[in-house]
C-alpha cells in the first residue's frame, strides 16, 4: 500500500513551490507600495501647500470614501474583464489622478481636489480584490493562506520603506511625493501586463435566466449569507481597534509626556515582527481550522489594545503590549484576508469585495472613533476596544465556523 504523503507546510517549502505568477503578483504590490504616499503623507502636504488642517481632513475623508467604493468596485470589475485587467485599469486610473493632484494645490481649489482624491482612492483600491482572486486562483487550497501572508509581508515591507523614500523626495520637491506614487502605479500595470496571466472569472447566472448577467444573482447570494455578515462586523470592529494602534495610542504617548521617540520605536518593533515573524507564525497558524485561528487571534489582539491601558506610563510596558496585539494580527490576519477567497468561483469577487470595502469602512471610521473616545474617556478607550476585541472575536467564531452537517431523518 503506498503512503499517503503531505506536502510540508514549512515556509521554505511553501516559497519553493510558489507559482511564478505569484512571485511576479507580489512583487508587483511591492513596487506600488513602496509609493504609496496619499494617506501617510497627504495631511503634511496640503498643509505645506497652505491648506488648514481641516481642509485636509476634508481631503483625506474624499480619499476614503473612494477607496471604500474602489473596494466594492475592484470586485465588479473582476468579474467583467478578469483580474489582470483590473488591476492595469486601476494601476493606470490611479496614476493619471495623481501625476495632476499638484495642479489643484491651493485652498481656492478644495473642491476639485477633494474630487480627484475621492477618485485616486477608488481607482487605486479597486486593484485590491482583482490581486486577492488572482492569488487565491493560482495558489493551492492548502497553501491559499501562506499566500496571503506573503502579499501581507509585501504589503508591510513597502510601507516600512515607503517613509524612507519619502523622506528623500520632500527634501527636493514635494510633489515628487505624487509623482512618484504615480509612476510606481504605472509600473505595477507594466508588470501585470507582461508578467500576470489573463485568467477568466466564472459569473454567477440564475435559473430562470442562465444566459443574463449573474450580478444580481451573485449579490443576493451575498447578502442572505447570514453567515458572512458575522464575518464582516468582525471585520469592521477588528479594523477600527487596529486602527487606535496608530490614532490612541500617540495620543496617550504624547498625554503621559514621552517624546515621540517612544512612538517611532512602537512602530519600528511592530513592523520588525510583522516581517521578520509572520510566515513563520502562518505555517502553524494553517494547520488550524480558520474558525480558530480567526478567533484566538483577534482575542489576543484585544488583550493586546487593553494592555495599554494598565501599562502605567511604562515604555517597556507599552513595547510588550505591542508585540501581544502584533501576535494577534499575525494569527487571524491571514486566515481572515484568505477566508473570502475560499467562495466559488462566481461570487468570489463579490466576497472579497465586500471584505476589502469593510475593512476600507473600519480604517476611515478607526480615526473618528479613536479621537472622540479618547477625549470622552481617556485611558478609558483601551478598556473599550479591548472588549470590542472580544465582540469582534465572538462574530469571527460564528461567521466562520463551518455549519455541522443535518443528520439524515429515517
Amino acid at each position: 500500500m503506498t503512503p499517503i504523503t503531505v506536502k510540508p507546510a514549512g515556509v521554505l517549502a511553501v516559497l519553493r513551490r510558489t507559482p511564478t505568477p505569484v512571485r511576479y503578483l507580489l512583487g508587483g504590490v511591492l513596487v506600488n507600495q513602496l509609493g504609496a504616499f496619499v494617506q501617510t503623507f497627504m495631511v503634511l502636504y496640503l498643509v505645506f501647500r497652505g491648506f488648514s488642517a481641516g481642509q485636509a481632513g476634508v481631503v483625506l475623508a474624499a480619499y476614503s470614501i473612494g477607496s471604500i467604493l474602489g473596494g466594492l468596485a475592484g470586485g465588479e470589475l473582476v468579474h467583467r474583464i478578469g483580474p489582470r485587467a483590473t488591476i492595469v485599469t486601476a494601476m493606470v486610473g490611479s496614476a493619471a489622478i495623481l501625476a495632476v493632484v499638484p495642479l489643484f494645490g491651493r485652498p481656492g481649489l478644495l473642491v476639485p481636489l477633494s474630487v480627484a482624491l475621492l477618485l485616486a482612492g477608488l481607482a487605486t483600491q479597486s486593484y485590491r480584490p482583482a490581486a486577492a482572486v488572482l492569488l487565491s486562483e493560482l495558489m493551492s487550497d492548502d497553501d491559499r493562506v501562506m499566500g496571503f501572508s506573503m502579499m501581507r509581508i509585501a504589503l508591510n515591507l513597502g510601507a516600512a520603506l515607503s517613509p524612507l523614500i519619502a523622506a528623500g523626495l520632500i527634501l527636493v520637491d514635494w510633489n515628487l511625493l505624487l509623482w512618484f506614487d504615480a509612476a510606481t502605479a504605472l509600473l505595477y500595470a507594466g508588470l501585470a501586463i507582461r508578467l500576470l496571466p489573463d485568467l477568466r472569472v466564472e459569473r454567477e447566472t440564475t435559473t430562470a435566466a442562465p444566459s443574463r448577467s449573474g450580478t444580481r444573482a451573485a449579490y443576493s447570494t451575498l447578502l442572505r449569507d447570514g453567515r458572512f455578515w458575522f464575518f464582516l462586523a468582525s471585520v469592521l470592529i477588528g479594523s477600527i481597534v487596529y486602527v487606535q494602534y496608530t490614532v490612541a495610542l500617540p495620543l496617550k504617548i504624547s498625554a503621559e509626556g514621552h517624546s515621540t521617540g517612544l512612538y517611532s520605536v512602537v512602530l519600528v518593533t511592530a513592523s520588525a515582527v510583522l516581517i521578520l515573524c509572520e510566515l513563520k507564525i502562518t505555517s502553524y497558524v494553517t494547520r488550524w481550522p480558520g474558525h480558530v485561528a480567526a478567533t484566538a487571534g483577534t482575542v489576543l489582539m484585544g488583550l493586546g489594545v487593553a494592555g495599554f491601558g494598565i501599562s502605567g506610563g511604562s515604555a517597556v510596558a507599552l513595547v510588550a503590549c505591542t508585540v501581544v496585539f502584533v501576535f494577534g494580527i499575525m494569527i487571524n490576519g491571514p486566515t481572515m484576508f484568505a477566508y473570502p477567497s475560499t467562495f466559488p468561483s462566481a461570487v468570489k469577487a463579490r466576497y472579497i469585495s465586500a471584505h476589502q470595502a469593510t475593512f476600507g469602512l473600519g480604517m476611515a471610521l478607526g480615526p473618528l472613533f479613536g479621537v472622540a473616545t479618547w477625549i470622552a474617556l481617556g485611558n478609558g478607550v483601551w478598556w473599550l476596544c479591548g472588549g470590542l476585541g472580544l465582540v469582534a472575536a465572538l462574530c469571527a467564531l460564528l461567521g466562520m465556523t463551518a455549519p455541522r452537517p443535518r443528520a439524515a431523518t429515517v
